[in-house]
């Protein structure tokens, strides 16, 4: 059982601070309660442990949209908002959510509104999120906003489950290659050098190149394996740094295969998604503008909102930069100019949502029709390239012979 530092203090004001063993801060929260104290700070004693065991943990979005549902639910019937949260922290079965949900309520109880107490947990909370209770809270239409934050949130797990289905093939299919790869050059390669070495003479450039590659996997293999992780690692970085993330993205969206073109899809379909929820809560633009950036996902379209934050500011349209943006079809653009004008921005965006969230799964599958052909040709070019190798010595044999 984990051991919590608590402060506190009495109904005089006189400060108490102790230790307490609890299953949770909640629990430590109830049992000063009972002795009469109120709660200013509970924390774990081992803060290292916490933080390790924080490190593997995350929410999956798909458990944040049933959550986030159920709360909307239960606000809707009029049930407080203390008793919900309490409900919901029994039912939800992700560790790392009940501690958070227990640390809302307790801030709750301290004072604090709820958008306020979410705002504390980020990453479990995004910005988006936060902004849309905040709006319910003002507008005095929570259980409003929660239903709209439950819809964007299963839109874009829905949106993820389609990309993460689309991936699995090619993965499977690329992991299989690499296997047979490295198979027919460890286990094949050396059966063939050593008929080479009986007919001697010089082999061919690209025989010499695979009888290298064989040497250097059968008896060099830690060089391969710590070159691999150092590769990976400098692409991790390179794709955390600022420069690295804006040239990934732009990357992204330029791949061929009509992969790029299913990025760009995902991304306006969240991008559009995202600002209707934002606009129709009530959010003020300038702060929906700049979640939006944040939350599409891509740093094109978080650049591109930049310069509609500006525009928008200097007392221009939000349609007019995205005209002159790479990634905005003229569609878009137009569709979004239209809803300025008839003051149904909100719903513009959610028809142009629901346009690309359905080209995306009719994207996803044209993509798939392409990838399984291409992962054929991919396969039966290493293979191929291995066998040739093998066999250009048996040729120049031959023509010597004869």
């Amino acid at each position: 059982m984990p051991t919590y530092v608590f402060k506190a203090m009495d109904l005089a004001g006189v400060p108490a601070r102790g230790e307490v063993d609890a299953v949770s801060k909640q629990d430590v929260a109830d049992q000063l309660k009972q002795r009469g104290l109120i709660v200013v700070d509970i924390a774990n004693k081992y803060r290292s442990r916490e933080l390790n065991i924080e490190l593997w943990q995350r929410v999956k979005p798909a458990e944040m949209a049933v959550a986030t549902r159920q709360l909307a639910t239960m606000v809707t019937s009029g049930m407080a908002i203390l008793r919900a949260l309490q409900v919901l922290e029994t039912q939800t079965k992700s560790k790392l959510l009940q501690q958070t949900l227990a640390a809302v309520r307790h801030d709750i109880e301290a004072g604090l509104l709820l958008s306020d107490a979410i705002e504390r947990h980020p990453k479990i909370f995004n910005p988006l999120y936060v902004a849309m209770v905040r709006a319910g809270e003002a507008g005095g239409v929570l259980d409003e906003s929660l239903r709209r934050t439950a819809d964007q949130l299963e839109k874009d797990a829905s949106l993820r489950r389609q990309v993460r289905a689309a991936t699995i093939y090619p993965a499977l299919v690329i992991s299989f290659a690499f296997v047979v790869l490295i198979a027919l050059v460890a286990f094949l390669i050396p059966v063939f050098e050593n008929v080479f070495k009986q007919f001697g003479g010089h082999l061919p450039t690209l025989t010499q190149f695979m009888v290298g590659l064989s040497h250097l996997i059968r008896n060099q293999w830690y060089i391969l394996i710590f070159g691999a992780i150092g590769l990976f690692v400098a692409f991790f970085k390179w794709k955390k740094s600022d420069m690295g993330r804006r040239q990934w993205d732009a990357f992204k969206l330029r791949i061929p295969l009509k992969i790029g073109t299913v990025v760009q899809k995902v991304a306006i379909a969240r991008w559009s998604r995202t600002l209707s929820s934002l606009t129709s809560a009530g959010v003020p633009i300038m702060q929906a503008l700049d979640i939006t950036g944040k939350t599409a996902g891509n740093a094109v379209i978080e650049k591109a909102m930049g310069e509609v934050i500006s525009s928008v500011k200097s007392g221009g349209t939000i349609s007019d930069p995205l005209r002159g943006s790479p990634v905005f079809p003229p569609m878009v653009a137009h569709m979004v100019g239209v809803g300025e004008e008839t003051g149904a921005l909100d719903s513009m965006l959610a028809k142009i949502a629901e346009f690309y969230e359905d080209e995306v799964a009719a994207a996803i599958k044209a993509l798939t029709s392409i990838l399984e052909p291409a992962m054929i040709i991919l396969v039966g070019s290493i293979v191929g390239v291995i066998v040739v190798s093998m066999y250009l010595p048996l040729f120049d044999v031959y023509n010597q012979i004869k």
